[in-house]
């Protein structure tokens, strides 16, 4: 491995490392399916995406709720110490990639035959922390600059 490869995969290394997230690969649902829960909970607070995923009538949405609770359970790894209620969580980011099809057979009148794709996905959600104080600094430069 050349330098540059190897300063730029530490780079990333040391990226992720401040990154909460959680991977589902090989999914067997069909990405355009996925994604329609996954586009319904990004950048909403982590506790209302998961009541919304609970109570949701698709699916995918059992799959995303238990990605999401692992993505959870990786901040808490990450973050011993720190009381998940006195941090605001929310989802930064969650996108579906498609995976794998599988190419299957299916017998159609006068001896032809039909091509099925199975499709499935992978899934990445990434959650991360509102910074309340943040927020007010931005809000009081506003005024100032007013």
């Amino acid at each position: 491995m050349g330098a540059r490869k190897r300063n730029r995969a530490n780079q990333n290394k040391e990226a992720k490392q401040g990154q909460y997230y959680a991977v589902l690969r090989n999914c067997p649902t069909s990405p355009r399916k996925m994604r329609l829960v996954a586009d319904m909970i990004k950048g909403i607070e982590v506790n209302k995406a998961l009541d919304m995923l609970k109570f949701s009538s698709k699916e995918a949405s059992r799959r995303v709720e238990k990605l999401l609770l692992s993505a959870i359970a990786n901040w808490q790894a990450k973050n011993e110490g720190t009381r998940l209620e006195d941090v605001n969580l929310y989802v930064k980011t969650a996108y579906v990639d498609q995976s794998r099809s599988l190419k299957r057979i299916q017998p159609a009148p006068q001896g032809r035959a039909h091509r099925i794709k199975k499709r499935s996905n992978h899934v990445t959600v990434v959650i991360d922390t509102k910074n309340q104080v943040e927020k007010k600094e931005v809000v009081l430069e506003q005024e100032n600059q007013a």
